[in-house]
């Protein structure tokens, strides 16, 4: 790969976006620049020939692409409470408390549920959409990026170069951390408009810099400027400007601002539906462009004869009027003079408005069809003596093709989570503090079920310790009291849904170690894509009506292997909720074991014996 400058780059890049076409098989080109601006008209309900027709009258736009794009949106959408974070293995388990702690700290910091909704706008409009990941300041920053302000390679997202186009006002400019700022003021002689990636302008604000920032792996030469380098490929980062020169257009002065490597590409598209060999897949709104121009094209017909029959036109064999455009006069209004002794009759002008609302609806109905959206979904009501169960069968159907479409949505916003989420949180999880870990019941369960008894160890080896180091003689017969009172003490300050978690709760490993392989170790379930909950609800139904009506049927081993078995193979409760839900309270059993009242004359014969 040949690279001479990254603004070189940069300039033949987003020439292609503007220009390139792609060929996907012998009859089917396409330009995803051009998809990409004719969804952004539709939604906004502009035509892409113009708003007026050749005599200058208003084309009117029935819009149909907007509703569909609502309901795919809804039908997708993912909340921050789907997101589990779970543990399937006992030394997992604190990986994945503390990664649901830290998750939801960061999904209120950082508003990630805007982010879901942002998301899910822009894949039920496109069908594909790049998000961007990026650390500033101890932060990790999530965000949804626009098509109009990116430029990627059309065919393959992943192994080529990603470019975001930002624009800055000089004081904006100035602000940013790690520019060259000898670069950077000789830029501020120069100021733009602000433009869209195809060069329509955005407003009438000037004294803005275009910048490209550049994602890719480039040769390693680009950093280092030795030839030795061209075949290391690194992921690097580069911010260059560059403008036109004023005596020359084809030559432009270039400006490197910042340049480095990274560790990884920030940038993670979403696909609905992924189509190979294409990075824009479309959504909603593409698969309509040939419907939405023909209910178009139906609505401007019936618009027309409507315009045309509330005017009243005649006609006549004067030969005064050949060759005039009579439609423009009527436009006009232009006063007809004719010939004395010929004929002036009315024109039979009546609209024929059903067969043009008859071809229309024809194609509205297809649209539907294409993006699987069923009348019900509209909030149609179904027609007289549909039974009810017919329009239940329909919806689950038409609702079975956006399952599949949040499952993709659901691994996409999985695969976020471990690369970019989980090694953030692992960075942040180097230190010996304490964690304060807000849980539920079941979870508490569990946790003090694993650590409690740790703690009360922890406390009896401290009083033996002490109990040494004074010069005293650490009595094993109060062992089982002094179990029993930090057992009390520890149960007592057990209340609400609040733990402390240090690394001392896990023996021989510090946090880093703890937390070295977490974004692999923890299960991460968003769709519930795993498990079907209809089947497994009936499963666990059963069961427990069967123990409900015979509670002692579980003491017989085989049964109660037996039901472990099913329960585990339901996919609803994990092996680790199983173990954990088997074994009694830590705190009933200390108080079974020891009676205070007699320690005192165990004490006494003792020292009798001696």
């Amino acid at each position: 790969m040949e690279v001479k400058s990254i603004s070189q780059l940069v300039r033949e890049m987003e020439d292609l976006d503007t220009n390139g076409v792609t060929t996907s098989s012998k009859y089917v080109t396409q330009s995803m620049r051009e998809d990409i601006n004719t969804t952004e008209a539709y939604l906004n309900s502009k035509h892409i020939s113009g708003d007026t027709d050749y005599l200058g009258r208003e084309k009117p736009f029935f819009n149909i692409v907007v509703g569909a794009r609502n309901i795919w949106f809804r039908a997708t959408d993912i909340d921050c409470k789907n997101i589990k974070l779970r543990a399937t293995k006992d030394e997992e388990m604190i990986e994945a408390f503390v990664a649901t702690i830290k998750f939801q700290e960061w999904i209120k910091k950082q508003s990630f549920g805007q982010f879901l909704n942002d998301l899910g706008l822009s894949l039920a409009s496109h069908g594909s959409t790049v998000s961007k990941f990026i650390e500033r300041e101890n932060e990790l920053i999530a965000q949804v990026m626009d098509w109009n302000n990116i430029i990627v390679d059309p065919i393959d997202f992943e192994n080529n170069v990603k470019i975001e186009k930002l624009w800055f006002t000089p004081s904006q400019l100035l602000k940013q951390k790690g520019y060259d700022k000898k670069k950077v003021k000789e830029l501020l002689d120069q100021t733009e408009t602000r433009e869209t990636i195809t060069g329509e302008q955005k407003d009438n604000k000037s004294g803005y810099i275009p910048v490209y920032e550049v994602h890719s792996e480039l040769p390693l030469s680009l950093l280092t400027n030795n030839e030795k380098d061209d075949e290391t490929f690194v992921q690097q980062i580069h911010v260059v400007s560059f403008l036109a020169k004023k005596d020359n257009k084809d030559e432009y002065d270039e400006y490197t601002l910042y340049s480095g490597r990274e560790k990884q590409d920030p940038y993670f598209i979403t696909h609905l539906i992924k189509k190979d060999g294409q990075t824009y897949a479309g959504g909603a709104v593409k698969n309509l462009f040939e419907a939405q121009w023909m209910v178009n094209h139906s609505q401007k017909q019936i618009k027309d004869q409507l315009d045309l029959a509330s005017k009243i036109i005649f006609q006549t064999s004067d030969g005064a009027f050949v060759g005039q455009n009579m439609l423009s006069s009527i436009e006009n209004g232009d006063i007809l003079k004719h010939e004395i002794n010929q004929p002036l009759t009315r024109l039979a002008d009546n609209a024929d408005i059903s067969a043009l609302q008859a071809y229309k609806a024809d194609w509205q109905n297809v649209a539907n069809q294409i993006n699987g959206i069923s009348e019900s979904m509209q909030g149609e009501s179904a027609p007289s003596g549909t039974a009810w169960r017919l329009v239940q069968a329909q919806l689950q159907e038409s609702h079975s093709l956006f399952e599949l479409m949040t499952e993709n949505k659901g691994l996409a916003i999985t695969e976020m989570i471990r690369r970019y989420v989980l090694p953030f949180f692992k960075k942040q999880l180097n230190n010996n503090e304490q964690i304060s870990a807000i849980l539920e019941e079941e979870n508490i369960k569990q946790i003090d079920s694993m650590y409690v008894p740790n703690e009360v160890t922890r406390r009896l080896n401290q009083k033996k310790k002490e109990t040494i180091l004074s010069g005293e003689i650490f009595d094993p017969g109060f062992e089982a009291a002094d179990m029993a009172e930090a057992n009390a003490e520890i149960s007592k300050n057990l209340t609400g849904n609040q733990r402390f978690i240090k690394p001392s709760d896990v023996p021989n490993k510090t946090w880093k170690e703890v937390f070295d392989d977490m974004e692999f170790d923890i299960d991460i379930d968003i769709t519930g894509e795993a498990k079907d909950v209809q089947e497994a609800m009936a499963t666990l139904t059963t069961i427990f009506q069967v123990v409900a009506s015979n509670p002692a049927v579980l003491q017989d081993p085989t049964v109660k292997m037996m039901f472990s078995k099913i329960l585990n193979l339901s996919g609803v409760v994990s092996p680790l909720e199983l173990s954990q839900g088997s074994q009694p309270p830590p705190t009933q059993q200390p108080q079974q074991q020891v009676q205070l009242p007699q320690m005192p004359d165990m004490d006494m014969a003792q020292q009798n014996n001696s």
